[in-house]
């Protein structure tokens, strides 16, 4: 399925991705307009977007007003790590605490990774070298665009 990159108001701030689909319904309702379209190609009387700029701007900034960075959440973890285990890359289902909150480790950004039911059933409450666990990647704090849902 084809994915547009949605643009806030001006062209420069990321919102997100959304459908084909979503897109030419945002263009229909006049809420967006195209910002680049893909060559010759179109959609009834609209261009195939492959990007779409909103028609006003969004007010975004209350997501980092509170604590200065992207709120933690077990949905968002997943996202970042594109449901897929940081130890084994299979389909993730489930969050595991690096450091395990047994051990004093805290639910964030930096100590969450998406995991498989398999690999968060063998690591428990062990740390990665007791489980004989690697982590394929670094855990981050990711940015809004980061977090958008994206469906290949």
């Amino acid at each position: 399925m084809t994915q547009v990159l949605i643009l806030n108001a001006g062209g420069q701030q990321v919102l997100g991705r959304v459908s084909l689909k979503h897109a030419i319904g945002m263009l229909y309702r006049q809420v967006a307009r195209v910002h680049e379209a893909v060559p010759g190609a179109s959609f009834g009387p609209y261009p195939v977007p492959r990007s779409v700029e909103l028609v006003q701007y969004i007010y975004t900034r209350w997501v980092y007003e509170t604590t200065g960075r992207v709120p933690y959440s077990k949905t968002g973890v997943l996202r970042r790590d594109h449901f897929r285990c940081a130890y084994c890359n299979r389909a993730a289902t489930t969050v595991d605490h690096v450091v395990p909150r047994a051990r004093g480790g805290k639910s964030n950004w930096t100590n969450c990774v998406a995991a498989c039911l398999d690999c968060n059933r063998r690591k428990d409450s062990l740390t990665l070298k007791e489980a004989g666990l690697k982590l394929r990647f670094t855990p981050f704090t990711p940015a809004m665009a980061d977090l958008a849902p994206r469906r290949y």
